[in-house]
């Protein structure tokens, strides 16, 4: 009974605690970001003003909230809205050629099989067009546009603050002007599908400016009927018009006046303003026309419903929905007190490498993110989440699969946003059909494969160069991702679903792999370890090669999902036979002599020792084959491969090492890359060794501005509190050693399990776990371990695991 009470005051304290934390869950500025600088031509450098900015979205549309005082800016993107086209892309000419490229490097002939790979194993076509696909077909994601709110003032301001509420998911201003205190709210509303801005005045009629919206290329702008309309087609990379888009702001007034001025709205002398703003294209993730012809009726019904409603309804209905996946989580590190604005504490973390609130607010801000940009019913999350600014975006701001959008899905099942990861399920699905005639058309195989890219158009063959473009492991690497949600959820009507997919992957391994004529194993190739090179025996530089480690790894792990998946769903087919007898023929992961975890099947010598790129170790995050307990020399020689790769990198490769130090219970490692992630840069370049760091906005730096880092590190967070890898729940596995006191409520682990925990002085002092789903459970801290037969619904005390 007694211990009954006592965790009863542990939730009952959570509860306050987190009361208090949801003040201090704001990004809060005391200065504007300058709407009045042009953003520069280049596509692939940052605009610092824009990385001020602050990002709200609901996974279809979203904004950049400038918050400029006498004209205001707001960023606009529309997740579907990408130029490009379906097109044909698989190379019939490239199967010709695989077997001889097979036989050469298997006799050590790196350089005739480099050339020969280099002429025939890309894909048909200008494939991404080296990154810049926007006039491609291929395509790229691009910028809806800009709504623009001129005041028509020059006057001086004071008492200004802006700041993002992460919680509740809506970004305000306030300042004040001429004696007149004028705040803006601004949100993307879920339930409305639609962008709400409110501006208000502490003074009757106060509010007067012109609304205006365009963007860099191929718009119309016309005002009528009161409303704003923004209309255009995009390019199909083929010499046509593509996708078409329409955008409609829709102004309603508490007193005041509209007028019309060309093709811009004049709105005078009201007290309160709403603006909702509503888009949509004709694009629909359907394979292979991926066409919806009722788009602009769509939007009709949608935005006449949202202008139905009040502004305190949007906002409550707005914030009943964000804020209920924001509160299923929370993290108190130290006291929590955010008593600096963003900018100034993202500085002083970088004198004191620890600024506990920092690391709080950066890891609700990546579920904040994540849930801001994938919502039911949308695209994933892409290179940039949801928001770009640009025509041509980096890298086409699209779906790169050997690591970046796995990275982006990381954190969506241990920190409770398990909903969001359903977006990256439906794209993997749309891509079976294409991926089929990949397949068939480039291997002679069975089955479905992609390869390090695609689109929202089914791209689904090889990059226009091997180097990075080979990367035949993508299909496998993504699929882990449709185990992992049934793993988190136990959802077994979904891993009905997605059986199918999972084994129609596992079968192209099946006809890809070929007998090692040494060594006797399964090995996979003509293939690279991701973008990395090496030099060959015969002198020349590779990044070809047959059986590299990371392939194994992604491709294992594929194969041993399947017949786990197999086994819950009780299905047996010859197709199961063969995965289980391939899984025992595969190389398993080898130390080479130096101690470290081998990256290729030979010791080669690396063209960069410090590559940004670390594919060898997914057996360790986020995979499982490397265990710190069941494979220790392994863990240690994946110890040895980071400690050489050093401690530099892109912001993503800088968030991917966070987590492999938590696999191998290092904290304080982990911390440290942390630490070096959230070093504030300003670079605006690309920079692809060792600039990566956090903008103002604590968006991550690539650079440019890539969102992964974000969400990688968010996974990394989790990780060092959370592991569930193994076959037990660990707590505290990678605490670092400054983070003395805390409590973390609401992560969740594989096999249906949420957890919340609360520490002191380093030392587990209250734990309880949640069944969702009931069913056995191992929960271990520190040498301590118990075993639970749980009923789902019901909270369990781990008071057996304090000492």
């Amino acid at each position: 009974m007694k211990k009954t009470i006592v965790f009863g005051i542990f939730f009952l304290m959570g509860t306050i605690t987190f009361a208090q934390q949801q003040q201090n869950l704001k990004l809060w500025y005391t200065a504007p970001a300058d709407a009045s600088v042009k953003d520069v031509d280049d596509g692939w450098k940052n605009d610092e003003e824009w990385l001020k900015a602050l990002p709200v979205g609901n996974g279809f549309i979203g904004a950049m909230v400038f918050g400029d005082v006498n004209k205001e800016r707001l960023q606009l993107n529309d997740k579907t809205l990408w130029s490009g086209s379906v097109a044909d892309n698989d190379n019939p000419n490239a199967f010709a050629s695989l077997q001889e490229i097979r036989n050469l490097l298997f006799a050590g002939k790196y350089k005739e099989a480099t050339a020969l790979t280099n002429k025939t194993q890309v894909c048909k076509g200008a494939g991404s067009g080296n990154g810049n696909g926007s006039t491609v077909p291929f395509g790229c994601f691009q910028t809806l546009g800009d709504l623009w709110i001129d005041f028509g003032k020059k006057a001086s301001y004071k008492n200004y603050y802006r700041d993002l509420d992460i919680i509740n998911g809506i970004a305000a201003v306030k300042y004040d002007q001429d004696g007149i205190q004028f705040k803006r709210e601004i949100f993307a509303s879920y339930p409305a599908k639609a962008l709400i801005v409110h501006l208000s005045a502490s003074k009757a009629k106060a509010l007067s400016f012109t609304l205006d919206i365009n963007r860099p290329e191929r718009f119309t702008t016309v005002a009528q009927q009161n409303t704003l309309l923004m209309t255009g087609a995009m390019n199909n990379g083929a010499g046509g018009e593509g996708m078409k888009y329409k955008v409609v702001v829709t102004p309603v007034l508490k007193g005041g006046s509209i007028q019309t001025a060309g093709n811009k709205l004049v709105i005078k002398n009201a007290t309160e303003v709403t603006l909702i703003i509503t888009s949509a294209t004709n694009y629909r993730l359907d394979y292979p026309d991926y066409t919806n012809n009722s788009y602009e009726t769509e939007l009709e019904q949608l935005t006449a419903a949202a202008v139905s409603k009040s502004y305190a309804t949007l906002r409550r209905e707005h914030i009943a929905d964000f804020s209920s996946y924001m509160k299923r989580v929370s993290l108190q590190l130290g006291s929590n007190k955010n008593v600096l604005p963003t900018d100034e504490l993202l500085q002083k973390n970088k004198q004191t490498q620890n600024e506990q609130e920092l690391y709080a607010l950066y890891f609700q801000y990546g579920r904040y993110l994540l849930l801001s940009s994938s919502r039911q019913g949308s695209l994933p999350a892409n290179l940039q989440g949801i928001w770009a600014n640009k025509i041509q975006t980096p890298w086409n701001c699209d779906y790169h699969t050997d690591v970046n959008v796995q990275m982006n899905y990381w954190p969506a099942e241990v920190t409770n946003l398990s909903e969001s990861h359903l977006q990256l399920t439906e794209l993997i699905a749309s891509l079976q059909a294409p991926g089929t005639k990949t397949a068939q058309t480039h291997y002679h195989a069975g089955g479905w494969v992609m390869h390090p890219i695609t689109n929202v158009w089914g791209f689904t063959a090889p990059g226009e160069h091997p180097s990075w473009g080979l990367h035949v492991g993508a299909s496998a690497w993504m699929n882990q991702h449709l185990w992992e949600h049934y793993a988190f959820t136990k959802d077994q009507d979904y891993l009905k679903k997605v059986f199918p997919i999972l084994q129609s992957a596992a079968a192209f391994y099946l006809d890809w792999l070929v007998k090692d004529p040494v060594s006797g194993k399964l090995v996979s190739g003509p293939a690279a370890s991701p973008e990395n090179n090496f030099i060959a025996p015969d002198g020349s530089q590779a990044s070809i090669s047959m059986g590299p480690s990371h392939d194994h790894q992604v491709i294992h792990d594929l194969f041993a999902n399947t017949l786990d998946a197999a086994e819950v769903l009780g299905i047996k087919n010859e197709t199961i036979d063969k995965i289980r007898s391939a899984i025992q023929a595969l190389p398993s992961p080898a130390i080479g002599s130096d101690g470290r975890l081998m990256e290729w099947a030979q010791e080669f010598k690396e063209v960069e020792p410090q590559h940004r790129h670390v594919s060898h170790l997914f057996a360790l995050y986020p995979g499982h084959q490397v265990s710190y307990y069941k494979t220790p020399a392994l863990a240690q020689a994946a110890r040895k491969s980071l400690e050489l790769r050093g401690d530099g990198g892109t912001g993503w490769s800088l968030a991917m090492k966070v987590s492999f130090w938590t696999r191998l219970h290092d904290g304080d490692h982990a911390l440290k890359l942390l630490n070096r992630l959230l070093n504030p840069v300003h670079s605006s370049g690309v920079e692809m060794t060792n600039s990566g760091g956090t903008y103002n906005n604590l968006f991550c730096a690539h650079p440019p501005f890539q969102i992964d880092g974000n969400f990688g590190a968010t996974a990394g967070i989790a990780e060092m509190l959370l592991q569930s890898h193994e076959d037990f729940i660990e707590l505290l596995p990678a605490l670092p050693a400054s983070w003395k006191d805390g409590e973390v409520k609401g992560l969740c682990a594989r096999g249906g399990f949420e957890l919340h925990m609360k520490w002191k002085d380093g030392k587990l002092m209250d734990a309880v776990l949640l069944s969702k789903k009931g069913g056995d459970c191992k929960v271990k801290y520190g040498n301590a371990e118990i075993s639970l037969q749980t009923v789902a619904g019901k909270t369990y005390p781990l008071s057996g695991l304090l000492k």
